[in-house]
Formats: C-alpha cells, sequence, structure tokens
C-alpha cells in the first residue's frame, strides 16, 4: 500500500491516564516520562495482497486512526496500538475487522485541497457517540524536520499490536523506508474522533509532522506466544 499526505498529530499524556486503556500484556512506551496519543488523517493509495492484483473500488480511499505507542511485556518489542481507525470503504473495514482484529469503523470521509493545504472532514456512521475529524493541514517542506529522537520515537514503529479472539494477543510486523517527514502547520476544529475511544487529549498544541508518500509492506498478524 501507499500513504500519502499524512499529518502526525502528537500529544503528551500521563501514562496512568493510558495504561487502563491498553490490554494486559502490552505496557506503556514512554519518551521522556510521558505517554503519547496520537491522530493520523491520510490517504491509502494502492493496497492490495501481495501478489494479487487491485480489487477496484477497495485499493484508495481515505483513514484515520488514534493510536498510542506499547511494548510487549513478554519481547520487549515496541510498536503501535491503535485505538480506533476510521475508513471510508465498508469492504476494506469488515476485511480488516476480520484479518486483523483491529478496531476499524465505517465513516463518511472527504478530503480536499485549499492550495497547499489540505482539508480533512470524517464523520463516523452507524455509532450512537460522536466521532468526528475536522481539520487542515499543510507540509512546510522537505528538511524542515529536526531529525529528533521524539520524532524517531513517534513515528519508527514496524509493528502493530492487536487482540484477537478471546483477548488472545496479536502482532504484525511492518516494513518501509524511514519516513520523509516535514514540520506542518494544523488548524483543528474537531477531535471527537479521539474522544469516543476514551482519550482526552489535553488542551495544549500538538506536536505536528506531515509525510506526502511512503510505500509500506504489512504482514499477516501472528499470535504473541
Amino acid at each position: 500500500m501507499r500513504w500519502t499526505n499524512l499529518l502526525f498529530a502528537h500529544w503528551p499524556i500521563a501514562e496512568k491516564e493510558i495504561a487502563p486503556l491498553i490490554p494486559d500484556g502490552f505496557s506503556v512506551d514512554t519518551f521522556d516520562g510521558s505517554a503519547w496519543a496520537g491522530v493520523v488523517p491520510f490517504r491509502m493509495e494502492g493496497v492490495r495482497l501481495r501478489g494479487l492484483p487491485k480489487v477496484p473500488g477497495t485499493h484508495c480511499f481515505p483513514e484515520a486512526n488514534v493510536r498510542t505507542y506499547v511494548r510487549d511485556k513478554k519481547s520487549g518489542h515496541h510498536g503501535v496500538y491503535f485505538f480506533s481507525l476510521d475508513a471510508s470503504n465498508l469492504l476494506a473495514v469488515g476485511a480488516a475487522r476480520g484479518w486483523y482484529r483491529l478496531p476499524y469503523f465505517f465513516a463518511r470521509m472527504r478530503i480536499g485541497r485549499d492550495k497547499e493545504w489540505l482539508e480533512y472532514r470524517s464523520r463516523r456512521l452507524f455509532t450512537r457517540e460522536p466521532a468526528r475529524l475536522k481539520l487542515r493541514y499543510r507540509g512546510l517542506g522537505a528538511g524542515s524536520a529536526s531529525g529528533s529522537p521524539l520524532e524517531e520515537f513517534l513515528t519508527a514503529r514496524y509493528a502493530l499490536f492487536t487482540s484477537g479472539r478471546r483477548g488472545r494477543l496479536m502482532r504484525a510486523d511492518v516494513h518501509h523506508l524511514p519516513w520523509p517527514l516535514e514540520r506542518a502547520e494544523a488548524e483543528m476544529e474537531d477531535l471527537t474522533l479521539a474522544a469516543a475511544q476514551s482519550v482526552r487529549l489535553p488542551a495544549i498544541a500538538p506536536i505536528l509532522h506531515f509525510s506526502r508518500s511512503l510505500d509500506v509492506f504489512a504482514w499477516a498478524p501472528k499470535a504473541i506466544e
């Protein structure tokens, strides 16, 4: 798959607020004593199973996820834990829920453009709790990111963790080149997407990064023994 026009928006959060939201068997991964919550909107393109052609109508769609970072207590491996993933493709949502055991939700989504600004809208469907994302953002140009240890902590993640049937812990490996990051600007209007998952974002400006395009490979999930 290819991820395009991706925004990383991250907030530091007390570890004690994140810990109750993740399954037993994982520990919160911290940086400078803080857990981190992220809201990440982007567009998915070229999605297909390896060795097979693209399925019409399922290979390009917007997606937005709410995440944190964890470690597997047994191995110490670190990766992404998703609180939610919203996508505008119903078939993809069903496949990801069944195959990856990930908390995908179907949403009405739109990505527009106003010169260099991307305008992103998402509203989750078929749920009572409001779960919306409304913002506009832009990258500030190649070479504007700092390459700091915090940037690496927040973006260099090559595994995702989830829980399968009967709470069985699962891991799926992910491969990609290092993110071609830029600093970013964003104007945020509605972030109830995070609140819908009991993630309380602090009332401070997030740390923002932007990436224009990156090719990604993901492997099938396996149970953590």
